[in-house]
């Protein structure tokens, strides 16, 4: 049997329906309607059966269908229709070309541990991953030139079974790639296309597979090739389900391996985007290709890539970074150190906040911090988060200074958009919400809508929800093996005109999957009303080694089969793209309750406004951005209390009283013709507000527009004349740095004119001895605030001083001025910065000083 050869049959599609195949591998369908029907209308039940992956699909499709259908005019009008507005979208003008024609060639390669682009391709955890995918999905309709890379995992993430006494267990199920939506990467002589990395103590090879995302291709790392060990094959075979022996040899693979990858293909990026920390070995594999090929010196080749180079950290805390043990990075990264000249100490100081500091592990984030000319948060709290979390990273730079941004995330929202809601916007708002949905007036609309029409929209995705959550409940229980009295009772589960309030995410103990229950009574009081019911629909997985969030997910299945809530609340197994698609679409209210400020941005509550539901939501991550009052409802005031406990109390009151007093009266109040107003007007509000601004649409205009462009031009200027930029500024900073121990603050003198009215200016003069640097290579600033009633400098600002005499000695005399905006007591200091026209940003080469 060792003699077997594998071959490949395909779908006997007739003639009229030879497209059918070409459609099916790109992803485009998965967030067009139209393109979606087409494919159910052949098998209705089938189409359901391959969870609507048209490439299984059409494997499937009985040949006498395949035939019909190619004779049925209705179907090929229908077929026609869907290609011809495939056709249109690949091959019209986009945004870039039209805002940034001149970068059209230059591309951004983008780098994801996983990626969430559909269920057909289970590639991914949970919001890390959709995001990705959502990112290319706009990249697409803008036309933004990306391409991605990530990893083909042969088992995914673990599928989730919940035991009778609802203890989470995981299963591992082998991805059939011959029915997923990939092709094999091959060479023009059809043999694949490989790359071989060193990784520990072997060379291990990678293939790769192609998926098409619209637009964007999407290339798959894969270690599953007959020449590895069997040891090294499991490097792709499941996503977070290692020790951290494994998560460092699969981000080796991604990073590095992902990078040669790249080269292979013949793909030469301008940018490079590390979607969180897992890729940043490619800024070092980056670096040694430049030394490689340009015959560059290490400080040049990183300063040749270090402004192109894009970091988005997503955690909030420190413990949710990855970090590796010296031993680990001697285990694995040693062998490419020779080819970049680094010792071993050397490399890990790259990544250590202290480079001194031994005991300190290597930490991922920190790598990427120090090797990307520009870093993002992924909301403007958690960029706030991520200054105070990084700032040891660049000492001396205040905290509100620290060159790391935010742009806040956002979803792509005809991917989460019911089939029913896209129909009635396009019937008011008219094309223009899909086809741009960060236009503001478009969503302005929203208010045409008549009230009777939205409501009956949303009632009929809400009843959809009911039915789809009775039959999961049903499969959920007989997996299980109950009795079938208890399988019968699944269809009665739920109301389809209750009050539905989801909660769907990872179970991470910060999140409070069980915050609703501390007080039972309370809550029973509201689930089982006569007259005005409240129910709940939750799902989401435990990461398997997380023991914490696995008791949460069991106390709350404990609490659904208490008889007082067992109609009303439920916990829907195996939590994915299509469960959370169903659920945003059907809930009223989307609840979410993580402890301030350690949710990042929290992207599941952006797909429910699209849909008619509406946020309650602790004022965390994206939804301090969003909250205006009358567009959902925030949880307690923000106030972060020192005892967990009573922070658990005072939210958890909060949220019954919003429900009692707000919420359950808002939707159950009717008016006459049975609507209920206040509820429709706050729909509507939600929508008009969050809809235009909170879209992965708006996300990759600022992501092109603040960091691709730039980071694309400052490519261009680096690069060019055989990196003659590059190679001043290696220059520059050496010298700078030879003799900066000669710098320093002498005297430092101000008027004193006792008290200064607002409007006035408080002047300033410095003499600094600058010794061998010329005043033109340093920026002397006076940094100046408010004192807070700790005696602290806040809302600090600089102000420029200008060079007003040469004095003798290496010594110059320089001026400025403060003005007076707001009354109060204020501080200011003088300080000294290093400036140079193509540093990556000012606090670049980590020197400043303070007099």
């Amino acid at each position: 049997m060792n003699k077997l050869r594998t071959y490949t049959v395909v779908p006997a599609l007739p003639e009229p329906l030879k497209r059918l195949r070409e459609l099916s591998y790109n992803l485009w369908w998965s967030w067009h309607p139209d393109a979606l029907e087409m494919f159910r209308r052949l098998d209705v039940e089938l189409w359901n059966d391959v969870v609507q992956n048209p490439v299984q699909f059409l494997t499937h499709v009985a040949q006498k269908r395949l035939d019909q259908a190619a004779s049925d005019d209705a179907y090929l009008a229908h077929m026609n229709r869907v290609l011809q507005a495939f056709d249109s979208y690949m091959t019209s003008e986009t945004w870039f070309s039209r805002k940034h024609a001149e970068f059209v060639d230059s591309r951004i390669a983008y780098f994801s541990m996983e990626f969430g682009v559909h269920e057909s391709l289970p590639i991914y955890s949970g919001g890390l991953g959709v995001l990705a995918g959502d990112h290319l999905k706009s990249a697409s309709d803008l036309g933004v030139p990306l391409v991605a890379m990530g990893v083909l995992y042969r088992q995914g993430y673990f599928q989730q079974r919940l035991t009778n006494d609802g203890w989470q267990l995981e299963e591992y199920h082998a991805i059939d790639v011959s029915a997923a939506p990939l092709m094999p990467v091959v060479r023009p002589d059809g043999e694949r296309l490989t790359v071989e990395i060193p990784i520990g103590p072997r060379s291990v090879t990678l293939q790769a597979w192609k998926t098409q995302v619209g637009r964007v291709s999407l290339y798959l790392l894969d270690a599953e090739v007959s020449a590895n060990d069997p040891h090294d094959r499991e490097i792709t075979c499941r996503l977070y389900a290692g020790d951290d022996e494994m998560r460092i040899r699969q981000e080796v693979a991604l990073g590095i391996g992902g990078f040669r990858m790249l080269e292979k293909l013949g793909i030469s990026a301008a940018v490079f985007h590390m979607n969180e920390g897992h890729s940043a070995f490619l800024a070092v594999e980056r670096i040694r290709q430049r030394m490689e090929v340009e015959s560059l010196t290490f400080a040049e080749a990183r300063e040749a890539i270090v402004p192109s180079n894009v970091f988005t950290t997503h955690t909030p805390v420190p413990a949710g970074i990855d970090s590796f043990k010296p031993e680990l990075l001697h285990k694995y990264l040693d062998p490419y150190l020779p080819a970049i000249g680094m010792s071993p100490k050397d490399f890990m100081a790259l990544g250590r906040r202290d480079a001194s500091n031994i005991d300190e592990p290597f930490s991922m984030a920190v790598l990427a911090l120090r090797l990307a000319g520009a870093s993002n948060g992924v909301s403007a709290l958690h960029g706030h988060v991520s200054r105070e979390m990084w700032h040891s990273v660049w000492p001396g730079a205040p905290r509100d200074e620290v060159p790391l941004t935010s742009i806040t995330n956002g979803i792509h929202i005809n991917s989460w958009m019911s089939p029913e809601m896209s129909d009635l916007l396009h019937r008011y708002l008219g094309p223009k919400w899909a086809e741009d949905p960060v236009n503001h007036d478009a969503w302005l609309q929203v208010d045409e809508i008549p009230d009777l029409e939205l409501w009956r929209t949303h009632e009929k995705c809400r009843v959809e929800l009911v039915a789809y959550t009775r039959k999961r409940i049903k499969e959920q229980f007989r997996r299980r093996g109950a009795p079938p009295a208890e399988i019968k009772s699944a269809g009665e589960l739920l109301d389809p005109e209750a009050l539905t309030i989801g909660f769907a995410r990872r179970f991470a103990p910060y999140k409070r999957g069980a915050l609703i229950f501390r007080d039972p009574e309370r809550l029973k009081s509201m689930v089982a009303h006569p007259e005005r019911p409240v129910q709940f629909i939750f799902a989401g997985k435990a990461h398997p080694r997380d023991a914490r969030g696995k008791e949460i997910v069991k106390q709350i299945l404990t609490f659904a089969k208490l008889p007082e809530f067992r109609r009303r609340i439920v916990f829907l197994e195996n939590y994915d793209i299509s469960v959370a698609r169903r659920l945003v679409q059907g809930v009223d209210v989307w609840l979410n309750n993580p402890i301030k400020p350690r949710e990042a941005s929290g992207t599941s509550g952006m797909k429910v406004p699209p849909n008619g539901g509406i946020n309650l939501s602790v004022l965390d991550g994206w939804w301090p951005e969003a909250y205006d009052g009358e567009n959902g409802w925030a949880v307690g005031d923000g106030q972060i209390y020192e005892d967990p406990d009573y922070q658990d109390y005072v939210e958890g009151e909060a949220i019954y009283d919003l429900l009692e007093k707000e919420i359950i009266p808002a939707f159950y109040d009717r008016g006459p013709d049975g609507l209920p107003r206040r509820w429709i007007a706050r729909m509507k509000a939600s929508m008009r507000t969050i809809c235009p601004m909170f879209n992965s649409n708006r996300m990759l205009e600022e992501y092109t527009n603040r960091l691709y462009v730039p980071a694309a031009r400052r490519w261009r200027h680096m690069s060019k004349d055989n990196f003659a930029a590059t190679k001043a500024l290696a220059r520059w900073k050496h010298e700078l740095i030879a003799h900066w121990s000669e710098v320093r603050v002498e005297h430092v003198e101000a008027e004193d004119p006792g008290e200064l009215p607002v409007g006035a200016y408080l002047g300033v003069k410095a003499r600094v001895h600058l010794g061998r640097v010329s005043p033109d290579e340093v920026a002397v600033e006076l940094y100046h605030g408010r004192v807070d009633p700790s005696g602290q400098l806040v809302e600090g600002r600089s102000e420029p001083m200008t060079l007003s005499e040469k004095l003798e000695n290496g010594s110059s005399a320089f001026i400025g001025r403060i003005p007076c905006v707001q009354s109060g007591q204020h501080q200011f200091a003088v300080r000294i910065l290093p400036q140079h026209p193509d540093l990556a940003h000012r606090f670049d080469t980590g020197l400043i000083l303070w007099g």
